[in-house]
């Protein structure tokens, strides 16, 4: 009975109040604060394509590319200057990640990229190939195939990561084989196929 008088005597109180000018606020200031990271970094990218507008366009791929040595598919991550693995390419479009299908020959190696242009490597531009766990702030524990090639006198790395990564070796021994090889005898090799 005295808990009931208790109650009873309890001062009487109203329903919390919420301040929806406050949400609202912070809410309005927080969606702000994502547009304007969003634009710097935008603005950070198309400075970073300004600066790199020396580079001279990318070679136009061959209608006929040759026979192929290698094919795979997997994702295209990147451009960086060579043995800078953080000094990302955005220039002609090769800074933007995409799928890949990878054709090597002979004569080169062909990159199609759905949603991007396709990038052709002139076997003369090859420099090598290696394999590796990261380039342009993208770190792979399996790895990654890094290719190195001339891009007028700048050398570039480029990575990607096949579907079947046990593969990458393979790539990386056929790609050096074709960048070792002179001039003549990948003319002599292309004549012959």
């Amino acid at each position: 009975m005295t808990g009931a008088l208790l109650l009873l005597a309890a001062p009487p109180h109203s329903a919390p109040v919420r301040h929806w000018n406050d949400y609202l606020g912070w809410s309005a200031g927080l969606v702000l604060v994502v547009l304007l990271v969003y634009w710097l970094m935008r603005q950070g990218w198309k400075w970073r394509s300004t600066l790199q507008s020396d580079l001279p366009p990318l070679p136009e791929p061959p209608e006929d590319p040759g026979p192929a040595l290698r094919t795979g598919t997997g994702r295209y991550h990147g451009t960086t200057t060579a043995g800078e693995w953080l000094d990302r390419i955005v220039a002609h479009g090769l800074g933007a990640r995409s799928l890949a299908e990878l054709t090597l020959t002979p004569r080169g190696l062909l990159v199609r990229r759905p949603g991007s242009d396709d990038l052709w490597i002139p076997a003369e531009a090859l420099v090598g190939a290696r394999t590796d766990s990261g380039i342009a702030g993208k770190v792979v524990p399996s790895g990654l195939l890094v290719v190195t090639w001339l891009l007028g006198d700048r050398q570039l790395d480029s990575g990607f990561r096949a579907d079947q990564p046990d593969q990458h070796p393979a790539w990386v021994a056929e790609i050096d084989r074709i960048a070792a090889a002179p001039a003549a005898a990948r003319n002599t090799t292309e004549g012959t196929s």
